[in-house]
């Protein structure tokens, strides 16, 4: 008999760490026990699931000393397969929380990186060059967590080698042609992203938290009532969706939640409790896209006294044209609790939304001008025009669902009010394909708590000239004036609050990363760019302090 050997296909992802235990996700070839044995003693083991012919463990660590560092390997059936023979990068290892000071990297909207010797067209990526500095210097300053706020990968914006995979596989005749068709496609694209040596031993040594946005699904996912309608007509949507979301909850939701949560959880108990879990988690799929009110992908995690909340602006959103909504009322309820709750029990609050709440003001005036359109306001000529101008200029943001984005200024205010309120709320978001800083100004007196809109993207996407042209045009004077006409033809109400912005607009490649130590907070923000001959590097390009002790 000849014996099998089981592999590491993917993986391993550090993902969830606290002062004592940790979660680490692997992808294997087989069914197997996975085990992760730290250097110190601690360990954990956990048997895989199976989804779609595909083997999957998150494997609980327990025992790690608070404040400590220890390097880790993974074993299958008991043989070890991480670190990979001959690596050039150091081991890697589970940090317990360091709760004095946090350090969160973040940002957005990644295409996976070319193969080594192929051209990059659009510059050095970010995740890369952060892997490579850190690498070639183990002790500099880390993250404690990054945070990847949307477009993990983009399963309607695929590159040749998937497209070539694809034809070889159904052609490229029938729709979605070259786009990602189901879940099996769908791992091809997490195996294309994360199998980029840099990023693949980053992610299994620097924590992670994830949330989607539209290109993990499809562009301008969920922008409308009648966008969806469109999209349930065609014969390809629904099995896209339900990959989608399939492919979403086992390789970035599930590492997004402590040993705890994953032990309490009745989705992922069914999964492992079956041999084979596809069609419970497909039923599970199924039942977000018929009722998103029934899941919940949004989730909190506590860094000491930092609190990150983590939203779903997305499927969560409320489509109808009498009552749209960026969340659901349960998911509001849900955001105001973990918002008030950080009062007196955090220094810093951190709301990651993938898509900006303040953008450039011409923005946010055509975005709230053709939401008042779509409802009607200047009749049914103007609606139909509306629409077609929301779907063309991607108009579906926080300010396109204007309830939602006064209610939010809202709830920032009086999360940073009072006694016990946090030194800042900071809201951090991707999409738009440049960086910048914004400040909201109430009328009147405005919560105590330092308040920021900070922007970043993309991690390594295109950013054309238009963009720039675009969004430089969309912060100026002229484009503000304009944004007024649109606001007053809309007879749209006030959003409630002003906004300047106090950083940027950066374009490139770039990474944010927040340093909070007790009530100051300081802010890097980090490009990528060519070094010559050499390996790009991450340069400073702004470090503004945000807060004081």
């Amino acid at each position: 008999m000849i014996a099998v050997t089981t592999s590491l296909r993917l993986g391993p992802l550090l993902r969830y760490v606290d002062e004592s235990s940790a979660t680490v996700w692997v992808e294997a070839s087989r069914p197997c026990a996975a085990e992760v044995r730290c250097a110190g003693g601690a360990r954990g083991t956990a048997r895989t699931f199976q989804i779609a012919g595909h083997h999957y463990a998150i494997v609980p660590v327990a025992g790690l000393a608070p404040g400590s560092t220890e390097a880790y390997e993974v074993l299958l059936d008991g043989t070890p397969v991480w670190p990979l023979p001959d690596s050039p990068f150091p081991p890697s290892v589970i940090r317990t929380s360091h709760p004095e000071v946090v350090r969160v990297t973040f940002g957005s909207c990644r295409w996976a990186a070319p193969p080594v010797g192929k051209r990059d067209r659009v510059g050095p990526d970010a995740l890369d060059t952060l892997a490579a500095g850190l690498a070639a210097d183990p002790d500099a300053e880390r993250p404690d967590v990054l945070l990847l706020l949307g477009d993990q990968v983009y399963a309607d914006e695929t590159s040749a080698a998937i497209r070539d995979r694809i034809a070889a596989r159904r052609g490229l005749t029938h729709l979605p042609g070259g786009q990602v068709a189901d879940y099996e496609e769908y791992t091809w694209l997490y195996r294309e992203s994360w199998l980029d040596p840099e990023v693949r031993w980053l992610l299994s040594t620097v924590p992670s938290c994830m949330i989607f946005d539209d290109h993990d699904i499809i562009d301008d996912w969920n922008t409308s009532a009648s966008w969806l309608a469109d999209m349930r007509a065609t014969s390809w949507w629904r099995e896209r969706l339900l990959s989608g979301l399939m492919a979403y909850w086992v390789h970035q939701h599930l590492g997004n939640l402590s040993p705890a949560q994953l032990a309490e959880d009745p989705l992922y108990a069914a999964v492992r409790r079956t041999p084979d879990g596809t069609d419970v988690l497909r039923a599970y799929a199924a039942q977000a896209d018929a009722d998103p009110s029934s899941v919940r992908w949004s989730y909190r995690r506590d860094f000491g006294r930092v609190r990150v909340v983590m939203l779903d602006t997305r499927a969560a959103r409320v489509l109808d044209e009498g009552g749209r909504s960026m969340l659901d009322p349960g998911e509001a309820r849900w955001l105001r609790r973990q918002a008030l709750g950080a009062r007196d029990t955090c220094d810093h609050l951190l709301i990651g939304t993938s898509l900006p709440w303040l953008l450039p003001h011409l923005v946010h005036d055509a975005e709230a001008w053709s939401a008042a359109l779509c409802r009607g306001e200047r009749g049914e000529r103007w609606a139909r025009y509306g629409e077609r101008l929301r779907r063309l200029a991607d108009l579906e943001h926080w300010a396109a669902f204007p309830e939602s984005f006064r209610a939010l200024a809202d709830l920032v205010a009086e999360a940073g009010t009072g006694p016990g309120a946090p030194a800042s709320v900071c809201l951090l978001s991707g999409d738009v394909h440049h960086a910048y800083i914004a400040e909201p100004e109430w009328p009147a007196t405005g919560p105590d708590a330092r308040v920021l809109q900070l922007t970043c993207s993309p991690v390594h996407n295109s950013v054309p000239l238009s963009i720039r042209l675009g969004f430089r045009f969309g912060w100026s004077g002229p484009g503000r004036a304009l944004g007024r006409r649109f606001a007053r033809h809309g007879r749209g109400a006030h959003p409630g609050i002003d906004w300047r912005r106090t950083g940027g607009p950066w374009f490139g490649n770039q990474l944010m990363t927040l340093t909070l130590r007790g009530r100051s907070a300081s802010l890097r923000v980090l490009r990528a760019r060519p070094d010559g001959t050499g390996p790009a590097r991450l340069t400073t390009v702004a470090e503004p302090h945000l807060t004081d002790p």
